[in-house]
């Protein structure tokens, strides 16, 4: 049974149409690129599987559960239990140290602060930056901004990963880095893993690769 399963989606804003009838499915535990030109269509793909928006027309369902159909308050929770999300920019707040970043997912959610507390230090250890723990954004690097970013979408260990050019911002070694990390994370917490990208390099890891242009699939 297919985990993610998009049928004939379409999305405008106003009178200009960004999706023009999308269909395909992806298995649990899945790890896909999704890439395509800029204004493909590939961005605001990744948005409605995560319930950011919804489509136009068409149907999302996502783990048995038809996201387009839900309500604003059934998608906060879908987002907030069910998806990590990783963006080019990694939006944590300023005014908090990278601890509290990272248990403000779990504080939003109810989930217990102690067991969120512990895992997301385990992580930090294991992607080395324990040590940012105490500092602010500011204070960080590009790359340790980053793999904090990570740790705090994959601290609730949700089903599914979605991640909009995640390496943007970053040189080579560290787009390595967090494509592996993104990698490995959601294969240990069994999640699928959806990662829009522009680089050849990074969607070729991936054992599919999903290409939309002009707002169609197209492999």
């Amino acid at each position: 049974m297919s985990f993610i399963k998009v049928e004939d989606v379409h999305k405008s804003f106003g009178k200009t149409g960004v999706l023009n009838g999308v269909d395909f499915e992806i298995n649990k535990g899945d790890q896909v690129s999704l890439v395509g030109m800029s204004g493909s269509g590939k961005s605001t793909l990744l948005y409605l599987l995560g319930g950011l928006d919804k489509p136009t027309t068409g149907s999302i369902e996502i783990d048995g559960k038809k996201i387009s159909n839900l309500g604003d308050d059934e998608l906060a929770r879908f987002r907030n239990k069910d998806v990590g999300f990783v963006f080019q920019f990694h939006y944590l707040l300023p005014s908090l140290n990278c601890l509290d970043n990272l248990l403000l997912p779990a504080k939003i959610g109810g989930v217990d602060l102690a067991a969120v507390k512990k895992y997301v230090t385990e992580l930090s250890e294991k992607l080395g930056v324990t040590h940012c723990l105490g500092k602010f954004p500011y204070e960080l690097s590009g790359g340790e901004q980053q793999r904090v970013n990570i740790i705090r979408a994959v601290s609730l260990s949700p089903k599914l990963i979605l991640c909009d050019e995640p390496t943007g911002n970053l040189d080579s070694k560290n787009s390595a880095l967090v494509v592996g990390l993104l990698r490995d994370i959601s294969e240990k917490i069994n999640a699928t893993l959806v990662l829009v990208t522009h680089d050849p390099s990074i969607a070729s890891q991936f054992e599919r690769k999903i290409t939309i242009e002009d707002g169609r699939i197209i492999g």
